[in-house]
């Protein structure tokens, strides 16, 4: 059941998606708006008008069937529709009218909360579906912050940037697993849960044999010695459509690395070049180079199961079991976009960037494990399938078109909002997506007899 929030929550939701979505334009010319026709990109004008779009489609129109403010919308930014390469053709709106669309849209649905609401509380409807727009706009906020990395565009000015404290910039690395039980485990969401996306349902149980999880996600310094190994060189290493990407990529290391020098390496970070930071967790890598390195270094990825099992759970009868209860994130039952998160994970872009893979420490899962929120999404070996009992939701092109056809990330990553993710939150993109704030942390080979 959808938590019931107040009105005044989904305006303030509302209100804060959108001053993302300003400092994300704030600064770009008319070209830059436009950027070049690249498959891993859309047109962030292209991308700011499909999200006024969707607030529009699926609240007021769909749900309240309200009059389209723009009358051409549906045929210049629906998604579904409207083949990706074309969107660089669109009659689009220009910039100003963009803004002026999307203050409209969000204008009439602040009015409509006004209206309707009883005691200042929103609708158990309003609870859900507000929240989930909302979210989709914080989607499209991280994919503008990672379009400005792709395009070398100036880093962004984010208000909720700052300083990081010592704590949370502990440097080093965390070298070490740890050692978590085999038992049933219920993997997915639950009909309690406060908020859920369609491809979290439903909560099924499942077998998870004994693992052995890294401390904390690989670093720069780690897949560095891959890279001097070879191992983009080394065919045994890679899967054979893994080997004939990395052929037609011509990848011979991680897409923004750049070598300086025999044996040291930059890192390009917006339209700077920075020093490669060895103790960060290693950032912008696909599934076939994660799998790579792991079968250079005897390790293997984890599955989804095991992730959301050493994120969710608690050593129970002296470490021999895992909890049956599960924490809705790594430290506990509290997050969010509140000081029980921003304490303990790299989310939000406050750093505008990564830290080391030591900090947060405050942010440990009850095993021990860290940064299982933030900093980078990371890989599993799971292929993104629906879980038993799956039914979509009212954007019920979110997941079901898709399936099959993704590899699972979990975790969140440092421009991720706190807000939308937490331990059981399922991220998916093609295995060769290398421009994602992606990662991975590793686990050791099954010991089973």
């Amino acid at each position: 059941m959808t938590e019931i929030v107040s009105t005044q929550t989904l305006v303030d939701l509302l209100e804060d998606a959108n001053s993302r979505t300003l400092e994300l334009v704030d600064g770009l010319d008319s070209d830059q708006i436009i950027g070049p026709q690249l498959s891993i990109v859309n047109p962030l004008l292209w991308e700011i008008g499909h999200v006024g779009w969707f607030y529009e489609q699926f609240i007021l129109r769909m749900l309240y069937g309200s009059k389209k403010t723009l009358e051409n919308g549906d045929d210049i930014y629906d998604s579904i529709a409207i083949e990706h390469g074309v969107r660089w053709d669109l009659p689009l709106l220009p910039l100003p009218d963009s803004l002026k669309y999307i203050d409209e849209v969000r204008d009439r649905l602040i009015d409509r909360l006004g209206e309707i609401s009883a005691n200042n509380m929103a609708s158990e409807q309003d609870s859900f579906i507000y929240p989930f727009a909302t979210f989709h706009e914080d989607m499209h906020t991280e994919a503008y912050t990672y379009t400005r990395n792709t395009l070398e565009y100036p880093q962004p000015e984010f208000a909720a940037a700052k300083e990081l404290t010592k704590a949370e910039l502990e440097t080093g690395p965390l070298p070490g697993d740890v050692e978590i039980p085999g038992g049933t485990f219920l993997l997915g969401s639950t009909p309690d849960d406060p908020f859920l996306f369609d491809n979290e349902k439903w909560g099924h149980d499942v077998t998870v044999y004994p693992f052995q999880m890294a401390n904390a996600p690989v670093t720069n310094e780690d897949f560095a010695a891959f890279v001097a190994d070879d191992g983009y060189q080394r065919r045994d290493l890679w899967h054979d459509i893994g080997w004939g990407w990395r052929q037609r990529a011509k990848a011979e290391h991680p897409v923004y690395w750049i070598a300086d020098g025999k044996d040291s390496w930059q890192m390009r970070h917006f339209d700077q070049n920075v020093d490669l930071p060895l103790h960060q967790p290693l950032i912008h890598v696909n599934w076939y180079e994660a799998s790579a390195y792991c079968k250079w270094a005897s390790r293997r990825l984890p599955t989804e199961i095991e992730w959301e099992v050493a994120a969710t759970t608690e050593p129970v009868n002296g470490g021999k079991e895992f909890s049956k209860t599960k924490r809705r994130y790594p430290w506990g039952d509290a997050g969010g976009s509140n000081a029980a998160t921003l304490s303990r994970a790299n989310l939000d872009g406050r750093g505008l960037g990564c830290v080391d893979v030591a900090a947060f420490a405050e942010g440990d899962s009850a095993w021990g494990i860290r940064q299982m929120l933030g900093n980078v999404w990371e890989w599993t070996n799971s292929n993104f399938e629906p879980y038993p009992g799956f039914k979509v939701d009212a954007y019920k092109e979110y997941s079901e078109p898709v399936f099959g056809t993704r590899k699972v990330l979990r975790g969140g990553a440092w421009a991720t909002r706190s807000r939308m993710v937490n331990s059981k939150y399922r991220n998916f993109f093609t295995p060769e997506r290398r421009d994602i704030y992606s990662g991975f942390r590793t686990c050791a080979p099954h010991n089973w007899p």
